[in-house]
């Protein structure tokens, strides 16, 4: 390569590398829990308006999971709309050196 240097990013993810890590942790919780939940709905065969009323969302809020939009929700509030899903959330805590 020429004269380039590559550097590899943070092995927690990407979030690691943008934010503090206290910010880049909730980060990446809300993208995980929203993958899954993106992954639900695209799994589901009813329609957006049944969707929210399984999830206790109004339909744009439906729009804005499908779209990846994590920052519009809380993880607690995402935490929530995928317990109604019927998804199975385990945290996994890990000490660093």
């Amino acid at each position: 390569m020429s004269g380039v240097t590559v550097a590899k990013g943070d092995p927690r993810g990407i979030f690691y590398d943008l934010f503090p890590d206290d910010q880049a942790a909730e980060l990446t919780m809300r993208a995980q829990i929203l993958n899954a939940l993106q992954k639900w709905i695209d799994a589901q065969e009813i329609r957006q308006a049944d969707i929210g009323r399984v999830l206790g969302i109004p339909q744009p809020r439906n729009s804005e999971i499908k779209a990846g939009n994590f920052d519009r929700f809380s993880l607690d509030r995402l935490v929530q709309i995928a317990q109604r899903a019927g998804l199975k959330l385990e945290l996994n805590i890990t000490t660093y050196d």
